[in-house]
């Protein structure tokens, strides 16, 4: 039987193994949503259906909500009747990561022909038919695709059948069958190696370091909550919603051996695709968890086991079926802030100000005009991030995705997948709430068809008429801004035509500040004047700069730009 060393060196391994298995999916996906933003997460789990290691490469909604999946695999496929080569999937919002535009796969280890664990792996698809991803369905039946947990392959034989019903209900078929073989290919890449490292320490299964990694991490996270000050703190926000504000409320309790979260009095379901099933809440609920109280614990099924997430039935946190759940990142993104409201209560001085929560996403669907020669409808998928909350001891990051981590799109890549054009794409000024350190900033995006086209705009903001809220004194963060270009106001939320010959002008909110802005260091807000990230009226009117310094700054930038120049 192996060491503790060998044990801690086998644990390393499983988390490399795991993030080749996530690297191999950015590599060979279709979709821009997995290769350019990283919309995807890795796991291994234990015989039983424990997760044991995640991928570094991926995202919280998708990677501990997966920990829940692979038991409804188990379940409902039945250990029984698993071979080598099989390769299993759901897009099931309730049994999946929270919609359909997620496919999980799943895929039984074997190994001396005993079946020893399983590697599962997510990816946000582009398209899954129905009305295309947006807000606007009135059910889940009207969001696309269902495919219930299912064998994808039968002892490595491909179902044909499956693959011929998928690509008739979807628009870009070529693309999301791709995107499946390559989810299914990364997880025989984990497979095989996972097959390498048993050879390698002479090991039969995975049971003995399944042993040593839940209890070792069960037994830190206990340590580290038991350390906390006992007690409760309760906290709200108010967001968009869709037909109406939502309203967030959270309890918090730090209980000894755990930690209970709770959502009682928040809101009930929205009748658009904006609400969220359970397992997506419990996942990001548990991600701000452990990011203040045990940041630096692995993620498993021990690590997270300690933090219970609850939530009425039929409220929005925990939406029931049919409801539509297409967009259930808008709010799920804004937990881990309403959470933060809490715990800077219990645990002052370690969480940061609220942030812009919820990516800026937006699919832009296009078609060609009459006698214009297109070559064909679209569908294009932006990822975009606004700024996150100010930090106690540092400003917020900007343009950055937090809680989901999922990467921005580069402007290359999306206009090489559509007849789109990305006019402007810059930070925006202002946006980052004032304060003794202050929020990230924003984007400011103008996008169009190129010419011969018409286009649709699926917008999947919030923050527009709630922006992020500062904390410890500190500001708001700039609300979300969509419009025409000739001044038109969008919605924030939904299908939108833009009109030919305009475009679609969107700011994207900043994150809050942190602390009292007189607090500032004066160097620090020169620099962000220097830099534009701050215009000189915020730096007098917020910061308290003098006009002399508001002067000189501006001379010395521009003499350094006639410098650059020359």
């Amino acid at each position: 039987m192996p060491g503790q060393v060998a044990y801690q060196i086998m644990w390393n391994r499983l988390i490399s193994i795991v993030e080749e298995q996530a690297q191999a999916l950015v590599r060979t996906a279709f979709s821009t949503s997995v290769r350019e933003a990283g919309d995807l997460s890795a796991g291994v789990y234990d015989a039983t259906g424990q997760m044991l290691a995640q991928a570094v490469t991926g995202t919280p909604g998708h990677v501990n909500a997966m920990a829940d999946a692979v038991p409804h695999f188990i379940r409902d496929i039945g250990l029984d009747t698993m071979r080598p080569g099989d390769v299993y999937l759901t897009n099931d919002p309730w049994k999946g990561t929270g919609h359909l535009h997620d496919i999980t796969v799943c895929t039984p280890a074997f190994h001396k022909d005993r079946l020893i664990g399983f590697f599962a792996c997510t990816a946000h698809v582009t398209d899954i038919g129905g009305r295309g991803f947006g807000a606007d369905a009135d059910s889940v039946y009207e969001e696309g695709l269902h495919l219930p947990i299912m064998r994808f392959a039968s002892a490595g034989t491909v179902d044909p059948t499956l693959i011929q019903i998928i690509r008739a209900n979807v628009r870009a078929p070529d693309q999301l069958v791709g995107d499946l073989y390559a989810l299914a290919t990364c997880n025989d890449i984990g497979r095989a190696r996972l097959t390498e490292m048993l050879d390698e320490y002479g090991l039969d299964d995975l049971d003995g370091i399944s042993d040593f990694i839940l209890d070792h991490s069960r037994r830190a996270t206990l340590d580290r909550i038991a350390a906390l000050p006992q007690g409760q703190a309760a906290a709200h926000m108010r967001i968009d919603g869709y037909t109406r504000p939502v309203d967030l409320h959270v309890s918090v309790t730090f209980a000894g051996d755990r930690v209970l979260c709770d959502w009682t009095g928040t809101s009930g379901p929205d009748p658009k695709g904006i609400n969220v099933p359970m397992v997506y809440t419990k996942a990001y609920a548990c991600y701000a968890l452990k990011c203040a109280i045990a940041p630096d614990i692995p993620n498993n099924a021990a690590s997270l086991a300690p933090f219970e997430v609850t939530a009425p039935p039929g409220t929005i946190v925990n939406a029931l079926h049919p409801a539509p759940v297409a967009l259930r990142h808008v709010i799920g993104h804004l937990l881990p802030d309403t959470i933060f409201g809490a715990l800077d209560q219990l645990m002052p001085g370690v969480v940061p100000a609220e942030g812009a929560g919820c990516l800026c996403n937006f699919q832009m669907s296009l078609r060609p005009l009459a006698g214009t020669g297109g070559a064909g409808d679209a569908e294009v998928l932006v990822f975009n991030s606004g700024g996150t909350g100010a930090r106690p001891t540092l400003d917020g990051m900007s343009a950055t995705a937090f809680p989901s981590g999922v990467m921005t799109m580069p402007v290359e890549a999306t206009e090489q997948v559509g007849p789109v054009i990305i006019w402007r794409k810059e930070l925006r000024p202002d946006s980052g709430g004032a304060g003794q350190y202050r929020g990230g900033l924003g984007q400011v995006m103008e996008v169009g068809p190129r010419a011969g086209y018409d286009m649709h705009l699926s917008a999947m903001f919030d923050r527009v008429a709630h922006p992020a809220r500062g904390r410890r004194g500190g500001a708001a963060g700039g609300a979300t801004t969509v419009a025409l270009s000739d001044g038109t106001p969008l919605r924030g939320k939904g299908r939108q035509h833009i009109p030919d010959g305009t475009r679609a002008v969107m700011g994207f909110p900043g994150g809050g500040g942190y602390g009292d802005a007189a607090a500032r260091d004066a160097d620090a807000v020169r620099r962000d004047l220097a830099l534009g990230y701050i215009t000189p009226e915020v730096a007098q009117r917020d910061y308290g700069l003098s006009a002399h310094d508001v002067q000189a700054v501006l001379a010395a930038s521009v003499q350094g730009d006639e410098g650059a120049g020359s």
